[in-house]
């Protein structure tokens, strides 16, 4: 029999053996605690344990599974809330209270549970890898297509009819071409460390539409993208993906919240449950996955909640569905790898984190895409990490490795946080690499000028920050009247366009149609006033019109089902402008 030669937190290693293989999942102590074995040598096997290991003794037994660490993958999954490890606190809770008892089992899904099945296959069928073999509504807006899973194929010697079925059921059974057979129920089993195959990556060429400006129009993500969100506490990582959560146009939204305050995580649990869906008008938990590994638990396993939330993800993906991953946050896994390697005693790098910090989040980051499916449809993982660095410090390695492998970079600001500019992403040192691959899509589906209008508003942004540094120096004064137009045109995109309200009935959410006509709108203004000032009207009888004020009222002003008034409202601006100019002759 194995058993526990040492303990070090929650590594755990066995003297002399041979029993064990490189990832596989074991069972520790009399306890049963779940563990993973990480490292292997002729004399000594080492695993991580992701429970917590006080109590523990040495000359405990280890025993192993026989197979990797695994997420279950079935109908019950959407709505659900886990564990790092795909346990379900709910029945979690039922068994040991609050306060999670350790070595407490229990089934990732509900197997007691029955489903209204659709077949859609026979006997004699042939069937593929991948192939969906049965339709499930998992609730009201979801429908769960349960697929032949992925190392399977061959020829159905039996199925059962369309009926009510728990996941355990075995609805046909699978003979391949060596003749052994497979029962294919409604669940399956798939190791988190190891992405799903699919059939093809297609390149990313739709946007993930949030329904906020600043990201949707200057910074857009694509589905099947991946994107950082680093900012320090109070910056709005955790409000930026909520918005995203509710009002983006992907079909399935998956939060971890790995290592974060316990409190947070409660909040975030319980303002989910309120949010309404603007899709269906139900309670938005009913296209929602959460995973909650707070900062007081195992911290082993805040490395395998990453792993399961983008494992189940990618299931969804396989079904056909568009799935965006909100990961919060990604340092405070970066950190249970610094604990760990440190009690692997492995030579440190850059301040005390692994050398292998950067593959670690290459392995998550490069698990998003755009793909066509086994079964031939196409679906999508899009990841969206939030990044805590101390003191808001870009530098450090975690965000600095993150940039590797991500393409969208939403960076947060202190000082635009500060004075309540909410999004609070940094116009200058934020960036996208998708709006190449994009810009097809949005002139073909918003307007043939959407491409140059940003480019114009982008450019306006940039040249207001260079002349902030010479008024620092010398000055707003002694700026020429065109230059003081700059200055206030890139006001009137800030406040009026960039700053979005999240608690206000029309500015929470904006489709692409009044993001292009709002930044019409600034653009046609500044272009008048240009006209103006270079005929020797002074800025501040243009500013005394109240025009730059009302373009700054117009988030708030014009609904989103009343994108006519913005023809109206040009024409009557205008011919403010217009009057200006001629009472000056």
């Amino acid at each position: 029999m194995d058993v526990i030669y040492s303990i070090n937190g929650p590594v755990v290693t066995v003297k002399n053996t041979k029993s064990f293989a490189m990832l596989e999942m074991v069972y520790v102590g009399n306890m049963r605690l779940i563990g993973e074995v990480i490292m292997l040598s002729d004399d000594c096997t080492t695993i991580q344990v992701y429970e917590d290991t006080a109590g523990l003794s040495v000359g405990e037994p280890v025993t192993g599974s026989g197979g990797p660490l695994c997420a279950v993958l079935g109908p019950g999954i959407i709505s659900n809330i886990f564990d790092g490890i795909e346990r379900p606190l709910k029945a979690l809770n039922e068994k040991s209270g609050a306060f999670l008892d350790r070595g407490v089992s229990c089934d990732n899904l509900d197997t007691q549970r029955l489903w209204d099945v659709t077949m859609l296959i026979k006997q004699g069928d042939t069937v593929y890898a991948g192939q969906i073999f049965a339709t499930t509504p998992e609730n009201e807006g979801i429908i769960h297509k349960s697929m032949i899973p992925p190392s399977i194929s061959g020829t159905v010697i039996h199925a059962q009819d369309s009926g009510s079925y728990n996941i355990t059921d075995v609805l046909a059974v699978v003979r391949d071409k060596n003749g052994k057979e497979y029962d294919i129920s409604l669940s399956q089993k798939w190791p988190i460390k190891y992405a799903r195959p699919s059939g093809q990556r297609l390149s990313a060429c739709q946007p993930l539409i949030t329904g906020q400006r600043v990201i949707d129009t200057l910074f857009p993500i694509a589905k099947g993208g991946a994107a950082a969100v680093p900012g320090s506490f109070g910056t709005g990582k955790t409000m930026v993906q909520h918005q995203i959560a509710k009002w983006s146009d992907a079909d399935i939204i998956v939060y971890i919240g790995c290592g974060e305050r316990g409190n947070e995580m409660t909040q975030v649990l319980e303002e989910f449950s309120q949010l309404r869906d603007p899709k269906t008008g139900r309670a938005l938990t009913e296209r929602t996955v959460m995973i909650a590994n707070t900062s007081n638990m195992p911290v082993a396993a805040r490395e395998a909640s990453i792993y399961t939330g983008v494992t189940l993800a990618e299931y969804y993906r396989d079904m056909g569905y568009n799935v965006a991953i909100m990961a919060d946050s990604t340092s405070r896994w970066a950190e249970a790898l610094r604990e760990i390697s440190g009690r692997l005693e492995e030579m440190p790098a850059e301040e005390g984190f692994p050398s292998y910090l950067p593959s670690r989040l290459s392995q998550f980051y490069e698990r998003a895409g755009y793909v066509k499916t086994l079964s031939g449809e196409n679906g999508s993982v899009t990841i969206i990490g939030a990044v805590s660095p101390q003191g808001g410090d870009f530098s450090e390695p975690v965000t600095q490795n993150t940039k590797r492998f991500i393409r969208c970079f939403w960076a947060l600001d202190r000082e635009l946080a500060y004075s309540r500019h909410y999004p609070a992403i940094n116009w200058i040192t934020s960036y996208t690499e998708y709006f190449d691959e994009l810009k097809d899509w949005y002139n073909a589906n918003v307007c043939l000028d959407f491409e140059k209008t940003r480019g114009r508003i982008i450019s306006i942004l940039l040249e207001e920050n260079r002349l902030m540094e010479i008024v620092k120096l010398i000055g707003e004064d002694v700026l020429p009247e065109d230059q003081k137009l700059i200055i206030i045109t890139a006001k009137m995109i800030r406040q009026g366009f960039l700053q979005q309200n999240a608690m206000h009935e029309i500015d929470t959410y904006v489709p692409l149609e009044k993001q292009f006509k709002m930044m019409k709108l600034i653009l046609d203004i500044y272009d008048r006033a240009v006209l103006l000032v270079k005929q020797g009207i002074p800025l501040s009888r243009i500013n005394q019109t109240g025009i730059f004020d009302t373009v700054m009222r117009v988030k708030f002003e014009i609904r989103n089902d009343q994108l006519s008034m913005f023809e109206s409202l040009t024409s009557e601006l205008i011919s403010k402008l217009d009057s200006l100019e001629e009472s000056y002759r």
